[in-house]
């Protein structure tokens, strides 16, 4: 019984997105459409095991849940005529459609960019629209999001029943945006999904350095947009990015879970085959795109690291032009500092230490940790021991993550 409710939660896990985004479709309610799809999934707990796992389990489940969407709005008459044209519409398909899988499988792309758009608007804020995203389209419990973000279940829970009334309220169209709002509307998804990726990348607090499955939830999301959006080529750039950044995942942690820094990876073991596909995804944004986007310029940065056998093969003269590059079309503070490290790499540790200071005043930077762990590398490098412990120790008491900051502190006591 273990092993079929594995089975099942596995299959939920992958069906439940377009369960949901086929519901919605029909109710254009998000919050009603889950929980439709969860009615379906409990029928299915209580049917599978006698009548087994059906040849095909997702159309079972849209099915279901579509008869359910059916059956409450047949019991609810101020919708009585939306029920009229749903059924019309049902029996439409079943004519035209005999074949209720080919029925499911038509259009739900469509439906899926819709709940995507949907779950990831911008009148929700950021902290909404990743616990909604990963419900909604990553198919995560409540009780998974929280232990990933570190929150409580009801604070995780609140999020999302706000987000879900936030949007019936603003009456939110489920629907991909207009070309004129879709640029827009497109870098809130990417965003989204970004933002779940560096959480998983580099936690940013906890005991844990990496959280390998965020960054599997985000890489998933970001492939199934890339198939339904093929011509976009930040959306290309995105899993670019991802893909290359994922290939690290395994050398970034020791033995003891302590942080592995990209210069003192075992590149031969990098993931090669996440590497090929990140190029590959590269190219395409490239293919596409007469100028680079951000994620694009910052795959094509991930991209030298990957193409280096070694740290002293890495062209950071190169990192450092596209950082640059980047600048332009995305500046921000914690860009400038990313740019002085490769700056530094490339021209040595005065010039980069040169534009940190640069940063100090700024107000972005003021409690990233990251700021004087930079700094006090540098300082390091230029033996100025004294001045990098203090830095180390600065940038320790800043970070919220266990594993980083016992490193930090290590430094400072290498520096003495």
């Amino acid at each position: 019984m273990e092993d079929f409710n594995r089975a099942v939660e596995a299959i939920w896990r992958i069906e439940s997105p377009k369960v949901i985004a086929g519901v919605a479709h029909m109710v254009h309610d998000i919050g009603l459409a889950e929980e439709l799809a969860q009615d379906a999934f409990v029928a299915a707990l209580q049917q599978w095991p006698e009548s087994g796992i059906p040849e095909r389990p997702g159309a079972w489940l849209m099915g279901t849940a579509k008869h359910h969407a059916i059956d409450l709005l047949r019991r609810n008459q101020t919708l009585q005529r939306k029920h009229d044209e749903l059924r019309r519409q049902l029996e439409v398909e079943e004519l035209s459609m005999p074949d209720m899988d080919a029925a499911i499988e038509d259009g739900i792309g469509d439906d899926l960019l819709r709940l995507m758009f949907t779950a990831c608007h911008p009148v929700l804020s950021a902290d909404a629209r990743v616990a909604l995203t990963l419900r909604l389209l990553g198919g995560l419990s409540t009780e998974e999001i929280a232990r990933a973000f570190l929150a409580p279940v009801a604070t995780i829970q609140q999020r999302i029943v706000r987000a879900k009334r936030t949007l019936t309220e603003a009456r939110v169209p489920f629907e991909v945006p207009a070309r004129s709002a879709l640029d827009a509307r497109l870098a809130s998804v990417l965003e989204v999904i970004y933002l779940v990726f560096n959480e998983g990348y580099s936690a940013t607090a906890g005991d844990d350095w990496v959280r390998p499955a965020l960054c599997e939830d985000a890489l998933r999301l970001g492939r199934v947009l890339a198939e339904l959006m093929p011509r976009e080529p930040e959306v290309h750039g995105l899993v670019a990015l991802m893909e290359i950044q994922a290939s690290r995942l395994r050398t970034r942690v020791g033995p003891s879970g302590e942080p592995v820094l990209l210069l003192d990876q075992d590149r031969a073991r990098w993931d090669h085959l996440l590497i090929r596909r990140g190029l590959s995804a590269l190219s395409r944004a490239e293919e596409l795109g007469s100028v680079l986007g951000p994620y694009a310029l910052q795959a094509a940065i991930a991209a030298c690291h990957a193409r280096a056998r070694t740290p002293e093969e890495t062209d950071w003269a190169r990192i450092a032009a596209l950082y640059d590059a980047l600048a332009q079309v995305a500046g921000s503070p914690v860009v400038e500092l990313n740019r002085a490290v490769a700056v530094a790499m490339a021209f040595g540790p005065a010039a980069g230490l040169e534009l940190v200071d640069r940063l100090a005043s700024e107000p972005a930077l003021q409690g990233y940790h990251l700021l004087p762990s930079v700094r006090g590398d540098l300082l390091a490098k230029l033996g100025r021991s004294r001045e990098a412990r203090i830095e180390f120790e600065r940038a320790a008491a800043l970070t919220l993550n266990e594993r980083e900051r016992k490193l930090l502190l290590e430094r400072a006591s290498a520096s003495d």
